[in-house]
């Protein structure tokens, strides 16, 4: 198991590193973890909605992602609410204290489902969250000492040497977990380091005389192209000399920024998060992103200037709107039940003939679909996350994909909507749409198999800077 000394030290990664070097090597391995807090999440085959991590991870395994993989999810809605997904299934909206009462019945779960998993498989990789030396969350721990002590799991600590401080991380970290679950303790890693490594000897040696913790791997800084889990990770990747600039509008509550990640591999494309409409130079395309809160963030695309600059630059450049940012191009948007919060309805964008109304049930699909118009000969496969319901008023589009309403072109204004999360993954799909906007880019490759590449790639530097053979002894 995999904790580390704060959030984004580098865990999901590692993980998914480790699960790639067991499965070459024939191990039968799969990640675990008891729970995710992220708005990235994916969609398994049978219709189940899991945290995106972990789907990476199961990639990384050769493994087709399975929700007992990511038992519980927490996506957040602002205002100190999340969304609780259990089993792959949204089950209400919870306050942090509210959910927190739950601990108890939902760490009853994930014991249930880890048991279940480790039956099929040889070896569990599991991952913590956040860090086990949050004293005020121990008691209704899920992730971290309380579920390794069900496992009976190795904890290798991991902490970031780059952010500065790291032994002491890793010490205070030590020293505040409890005692009775430090027995589980089995080494560290100190992870994303740059210099020289005979330099770092020392503190190492100092740092074990004062902790019974070897460290057991020192893994060098360097930079993975891979789906991150959360909006920590968000990154813009300018280029001045692209050949396809793409704006993506970082909304607060933006979800499934992924979608971007095969579109950001492309050297000749600049693509970037910005907040506020440009002044200078338009973008090539315009996207409206996936949003776990659609009608909080349509107000702050207003209040942020956003509807009044696109009517004004409307059919100057291809204007995508993705899930969320589908429906906010329509006319209107209700929320009669409050699903999504307080706000019972707004007017869209209405660049769109679309009326959408939130119900309580999601619909939570993956699939592949037949392509139509400009994608004709392709199958196109993603998967959907949504609480919204539309209906296209008037057919003044031309549908790319069956089934209608799932992703439409409105050529007139160069408008591309999408129920649709993951469509610029396969190569050839994502140049064709991007044909769109009459410019010539380098093709895209399919963004599996760079993964893919990406995860061996991680996998040889584990393989070479840590003490596998200490890490793994007597597990497989």
């Amino acid at each position: 198991m995999l904790q580390g000394t704060g959030s984004g030290v580098g865990k999901s990664l590692l993980c998914a590193g480790l699960c790639r070097l067991l499965a070459r090597r024939g191990v039968r391995v799969a990640p675990f973890k008891a729970q995710n807090m992220a708005l990235n999440s994916g969609v398994t085959r049978s219709g189940e909605e899991m945290g995106r991590a972990q789907v990476l991870q199961a990639q990384a395994a050769g493994l087709e992602p399975d929700v007992r993989m990511n038992p519980i999810l927490l996506k957040p809605q602002g205002q100190g609410r999340s969304q609780l997904v259990r089993l792959g299934k949204a089950i209400g909206n919870y306050t942090y204290r509210d959910y927190y009462q739950l601990a108890e019945e939902n760490f009853k779960i994930v014991r249930k489902v880890y048991d279940d998993l480790s039956r099929d498989f040889e070896l569990l990789i599991l991952e913590g969250a956040g860090s086990p030396a949050e004293i005020n969350l121990q008691q209704t721990d899920l992730s971290n000492m309380r579920m390794a002590h069900h496992a009976n799991a190795r904890v290798l600590l991991v902490g970031d040497i780059d952010h500065g401080g790291v032994f002491a991380w890793l010490k205070g970290t030590y020293d505040l977990i409890q005692e009775e679950y430090r027995p589980l303790l089995y080494g560290c890693l100190i992870n994303k380091f740059r210099g020289d490594y005979t330099l770092l000897e020392p503190g190492i040696r100092l740092f074990e005389e004062q902790v019974p913790l070897p460290v057991l791997g020192t893994i060098p800084y360097d930079s993975f192209q891979l789906d991150e889990e959360d909006s920590q990770q968000i990154r813009s990747t300018p280029c001045e000399d692209a050949s396809l600039r793409i704006h993506v509008v970082h909304l607060p509550q933006l979800s499934n920024f992924t979608d971007f990640a095969p579109l950001q591999r492309q050297p000749d494309i600049s693509l970037e998060y910005v907040e506020k409409p440009p002044n200078g130079r338009l973008p090539d395309v315009l996207i409206l992103p996936g949003s776990k809160n659609t009608l909080s963030d349509l107000q702050i695309l207003r209040e942020r200037g956003w509807e009044n600059w696109i009517r004004q630059h409307l059919g100057s450049f291809l204007l995508a709107g993705i899930c969320g940012g589908f429906q906010m191009l329509g006319g209107w948007i209700t929320d009669p039940e409050g699903i999504e919060g307080t706000i019972d309805g707004a007017p869209g964008l209405g660049v769109l003939p679309l009326r959408t109304e939130m119900v309580a049930t999601k619909i939570l699909q993956r699939a592949e679909y037949k392509g139509q118009e400009i994608l004709k000969g392709l199958k196109v496969s993603g998967y959907e996350i949504h609480s919204g319901r539309s209906q296209l008023q008037r057919a003044k589009w031309m549908d790319l994909l069956e089934p209608p309403g799932l992703c439409v072109w409105d050529e007139k204004q160069k408008i591309l909507g999408t129920y649709l999360h993951g469509i610029f993954d396969i190569g050839e799909v994502a140049n064709r749409l991007l044909q769109l906007t009459g410019k010539q880019i380098k093709p895209i490759p399919d963004h599996a198999q760079e993964n893919l590449r990406e995860l061996d790639r991680l996998a040889d530097l584990i393989e070479r800077y840590c003490n596998l053979s200490r890490i793994l002894d007597g597990l497989c």
